[in-house]
Formats: C-alpha cells, structure tokens, sequence
C-alpha cells in the first residue's frame, strides 16, 4: 500500500501537480512519520507551492533524523538563497550556477539508461553531482551514491580518458523533464572536442 502512493507520489511530483504531491505525502507520514523520502518530497512540494517556511522545517525534520542527508541540506541552502526554480520552469535561471559555455571545457549532454524516479525527481538545477567511472562506463550519481544515469559509450570514453590524465570535473543538474535529465560538465582543462554542431545544439536546447 505504502510503495503504491510512493509511486503516485512520484508521479504527482513528476508531472507539477504539487497540491497532490502534499496530499499523498502527508498520507504516507500519517503511517511513518519519519520516512525520510516522503519528507523530501514533501519539502519540495511545499516549497513548489510557496510555502517556503513549511518546506525548511520539513527539511529540517530530515536532518534531525539523518544528519547526512544531502538531499534536505541542499533544499535548505536552496530556501535560505531564495531560490524558486521548478520542473515548470525548467532551466531556469534563477539557480546560483553558471550554465556558461567555454570551448573545450564545457559540455551539456543528455543522460542515458536513466535509473529510478525516486532518485531523479528530487533533483533541481544547479544541483551538484558526480562521475562515477567504472571499466566501461560512467554513471552519474548524486553526493549521496545514488545512481541518476549514464553517460553515452563515447562520451565515458573520453571521460574515463581525462580524468586518467588528471583532468576534474563538476557536474551540475542543467534541467530535470520526464525522462530526460541533461547535465552541465565543466572541466579544468580543455577536455571536449571544439564541434560547432554540439555547440549550436545543446545549447540552444
């Protein structure tokens, strides 16, 4: 019963209706008032709805229970910024990074072999996350390990690649639709290929 309004309220968040996203949320509380994923949920309908006080104290509630949990402490840093950017708005620019283009040093792409959306309906623009390489791979996993997606074979290629030769990257969220989560890269040298045609269309995306 308890996975299945987990699932609506994935849902309800994946499609903008945060009124109902409040709703089952708070349904799921009633049961277990410290499930942890339904408070982040809740914190971020809250805050989608402009109850920006609600959703701090929901986030704080979290940290009392996981003081580890990066999840409620990006949303507070995101609340005491002020920050009101939304899946509705998508690439918003209201968010504290700079999606700013600099030749072979930046890359937008979108990620493939997405994983839960549990995971990746938390997440926001300009929210930090990493590279994990593996032997044939690199996934994208937020701070807290959890798996968001992949990048293509040839892309990991190239990244696995650099960061052997010693290149760093920061990985950020660039926008969050159903389905489709593209990532902003940024490395501290020139790593990427000058391709007009990347550049013209990512983006302009």
């Amino acid at each position: 019963m308890e996975e299945n309004l987990a699932q609506e309220a994935i849902n309800s968040a994946t499609n903008c209706n945060w009124n109902e996203a409040i709703k089952i949320n708070l349904e799921i509380l009633e049961s277990d008032n410290e499930d942890i994923d339904a408070l982040n949920r809740l914190s971020r309908a809250y805050f989608e709805t402009g109850k920006i006080t609600k959703a701090k104290e929901t986030s704080q509630k979290v940290l009392k229970i996981n003081p580890d949990n990066n999840i409620a402490k990006n949303s507070i840093d995101r609340y005491l910024r002020g920050k009101k950017d939304s899946k509705s708005q998508n690439e918003s620019n209201n968010t504290s990074v700079d999606f700013i283009e600099e030749p072979g040093k930046t890359k937008m792409t979108t990620l493939i072999n997405l994983g839960s959306e549990k995971v990746y309906t938390s997440l926001d623009a300009g929210d930090e996350v990493l590279f994990v390489p593996h032997s044939h791979k690199v996934s994208v996993n937020t701070l807290d390990g959890k798996y968001i997606g992949k990048l293509t074979d040839d892309l990991s290629a190239r990244v696995r690649q650099t960061i052997k030769s010693g290149c760093k990257y920061t990985i950020y969220i660039k926008s969050v639709k159903i389905k489709c989560i593209k990532i902003f890269i940024k490395g501290n040298v020139a790593s990427f290929p000058l391709e007009v045609s990347d550049s013209l269309n990512e983006f302009s995306s």
